[in-house]
C-alpha cells in the first residue's frame, strides 16, 4: 500500500518498494506465458499472434538479458521482435520501458506501430466504486469464452506525496491469473489529471502489435476529469451504480457526452432498474430531432452528439455480460474506416501532443534551458512576472537555442 509523508526516509523506501513491484508485475506477468498461437477470431490481419510459438521463461528472459549491452535502439528492436514472435516475457518488460518513458520504448514502438491499428480499445470509465474492475473481468471471461485473447490495462491513481500506486486493480481479477490468454496490466496515473497514464496510449499500442484483438483500458475513476479516455478509444463504456447519485449529477459529470454504451452495473441492488430508466430517458431527450442536432453541431465544428446505448448487468453473476460484449463487438463490426477515422484521428492528435509536451518539458530541463526557467519559475512565484510573459520568454529561448 502506498505510504504518505514528509519523511524523505520514507519516501525513499516507497520508491523502492513501487520499482520492486513493477520489476514483479513484469515477471509475473511474462509467467502467464505467451499468447495464443493463432487468433481465434478469424481474422487474417492478427499479425503478432499468428505464428507464435510457445516460448519458456527461460528463453525469453536469455533473449531479454542477450542484449542488455547493446544500445537502446538495438535492445527496441530486439524487444519487438520478440514482442511480434509471441514472448509474453518480452511484452511484459516493453510495458515497462514504456512507462518508464524509455529511449528503449520508443525504439521498439518504431517497429511495433506500423503493424498495430487491428485491435478493438474499448475505454471502461466511470466514478470511484461504480463496478469498473468487476466489470472488466467479467468482460474478460466473456471474450476469453469466444476462443479470443484479451488484454487489460488498469490505471491506478498515485500518490501525490510519493508518487507511488496500489496497482489494486488486478486483485479483483485473480480469476484469470492462471489464463494464459489474459493479459492484465497495472499501470499508475503518475498525477496524469485526466485519469490516464500518459504512456497508457503506447502501451495499448504495443498490446496491439502483440496480437490481441480487444483491449480494455480502464481508467482511475476521478470523476469528472475522466472525459478523456474518449480521447484514445474506439468504443467508450461509461460505467454508473445505482444510487450514487441523480440523473443531474451524471450530467454534470460530462461522462455522458462521450458514452458510446451507458452500463448500469450492480442490476440486482435495488434501484438499478430505476437508474437505468432515468438514463435512458435522458440520452433520448431531443432524440427526435436527431438531424438538426447534427447539423447544428457540425456548423459549429463540434462532434456530433452521441445517443449511448443503456445497458443494465449484474457482473458477479454474470448477468447481461454477454450481451454488452456482442453490443461492443457489433460496434466494431459495424463501423466502417469512415466512421472509425474521427476516433483514431483523436487518438493520433493526444499521441503527437503528449510526444510534444514530453519532448519540450526535457529541453527545458536540460542543462542550457534548466537554470534561466529555474529563474523563470523564481520571478513568477515572487510575482514580478505573469505566466503568459515568462511562457512567452521561454518560447523565444528555445528558437534561438535549437535542440542539439
Amino acid at each position: 500500500m502506498t505510504r504518505a509523508g514528509p519523511d524523505p526516509a520514507a519516501q525513499s523506501d516507497v520508491r523502492g518498494a513501487q520499482s520492486d513491484l513493477s520489476a514483479a508485475q513484469s515477471d509475473a506477468e511474462a509467467a502467464q506465458g505467451p499468447i495464443a498461437a493463432s487468433d481465434a477470431s478469424g481474422s487474417s490481419g492478427s499479425t503478432g499472434s499468428s505464428g507464435a510459438s510457445p516460448t519458456s521463461g527461460t528463453s525469453g528472459a536469455s533473449g531479454a538479458s542477450g542484449t542488455s549491452g547493446a544500445p537502446p535502439g538495438g535492445r527496441g528492436a530486439h524487444l519487438a521482435e520478440r514482442v511480434l514472435a509471441g514472448d509474453r516475457r518480452s511484452l511484459a518488460r516493453l510495458l515497462t520501458e514504456i512507462e518508464d518513458r524509455t529511449s528503449v520504448a520508443e525504439a521498439a514502438l518504431r517497429t511495433l506501430y506500423p503493424v498495430s491499428g487491428r485491435a478493438h480499445l474499448v475505454g471502461i470509465t466511470g466514478a470511484p466504486g461504480a463496478g469498473k474492475s468487476t466489470l472488466v473481468a467479467a468482460l474478460a471471461r466473456a471474450v476469453r469464452s469466444t476462443g479470443r485473447p484479451a488484454a487489460v490495462l488498469a490505471i491506478d491513481p498515485s500518490s501525490p506525496i510519493t508518487g507511488g500506486a496500489l496497482l489494486g486493480d488486478r486483485i479483483r481479477m485473480q480469476e484469470h491469473a492462471g489464463d494464459r490468454d489474459v493479459f492484465i496490466r497495472s499501470m499508475a496515473s503518475r498525477g496524469h489529471a485526466g485519469g490516464l497514464a500518459a504512456a497508457s496510449v503506447d502501451a495499448a499500442a504495443a498490446l496491439d502489435a502483440a496480437g490481441f484483438p480487444v483491449v480494455f483500458l480502464e481508467t482511475v475513476g476521478a470523476g469528472q476529469s475522466e472525459v478523456e479516455v474518449a480521447s484514445i478509444a474506439d468504443t467508450t463504456v461509461v460505467v454508473e451504480a445505482p444510487e450514487m447519485g441523480d440523473e443531474v449529477q451524471a450530467i454534470k459529470a460530462g461522462l455522458l457526452e462521450v458514452a458510446d454504451i451507458v452500463v448500469v452495473t450492480k442490476g440486482d441492488r435495488p434501484g438499478a432498474q430505476r437508474t437505468a430508466a432515468q438514463l435512458r430517458g435522458m440520452l433520448t431527450v431531443g432524440a427526435s430531432d436527431e438531424a438538426e442536432a447534427v447539423r447544428r453541431a457540425e456548423a459549429r465544428g463540434r462532434r456530433r452528439p452521441k445517443r449511448p446505448q443503456v445497458m443494465l448487468v449484474t457482473a458477479p453473476t454474470g448477468d447481461g455480460i454477454a450481451e454488452l460484449l456482442a453490443a461492443l463487438d457489433r460496434r466494431h463490426g459495424e463501423r466502417d474506416a469512415a466512421a472509425l477515422r474521427p476516433a483514431r484521428l483523436a487518438r493520433a492528435a493526444a499521441q503527437l501532443d503528449a510526444v510534444i509536451a514530453e519532448r519540450l518539458h526535457a529541453r527545458l530541463r536540460d542543462g542550457r534551458h534548466g537554470p534561466a526557467v529555474d529563474e523563470m519559475l523564481r520571478a513568477m512565484a515572487d510575482h514580478e512576472i505573469d505566466p503568459y510573459a515568462a511562457a512567452d520568454r521561454v518560447l523565444a529561448q528555445l528558437e534561438e537555442w535549437p535542440a542539439g
